[in-house]
């Protein structure tokens, strides 16, 4: 398999330079998921990294190659199929109403 030599962004491993295997169309993962041990024996901390451009020529714009950006969130990087639910809407929490049913109007009365 191929690999490039992709550089990091952020978080720790900020400056890293190091290689990624391409997929099938010659580009490297949207999401790379770095796990890191915990010294103490528990669950290991994943780190996120996403893919971005790396930068573009003056002229014409071209595409110049790919970089990881470190996601500080740790967002879930699925994928989104039309098909698939969406995801469950935050429960609301103490201190704010929970008006709004199918009844209501815009401004939340009934």
């Amino acid at each position: 398999m191929k690999s490039e030599e992709t550089p990091f962004e952020g978080g720790p491993l900020d400056g890293r330079v190091l290689p990624i295997l391409l997929g099938p169309t010659g580009h490297p993962p949207k999401v790379y998921r770095v796990p890191v041990p915990d010294g103490a024996g528990g669950p290991p901390t994943v780190l996120v990294y996403r893919r971005v451009q790396a930068g573009a020529s003056r002229r014409l714009g071209l595409h110049q190659g790919w970089k990881y950006e470190y996601d500080p969130t740790g967002g879930s990087g699925r994928l989104r199929w039309p098909w698939s639910k969406p995801d469950p809407a935050p429960e609301p929490g103490p201190g704010t109403e929970a008006g709004g049913g199918p009844d209501a109007t815009p401004d939340g009365k009934p």
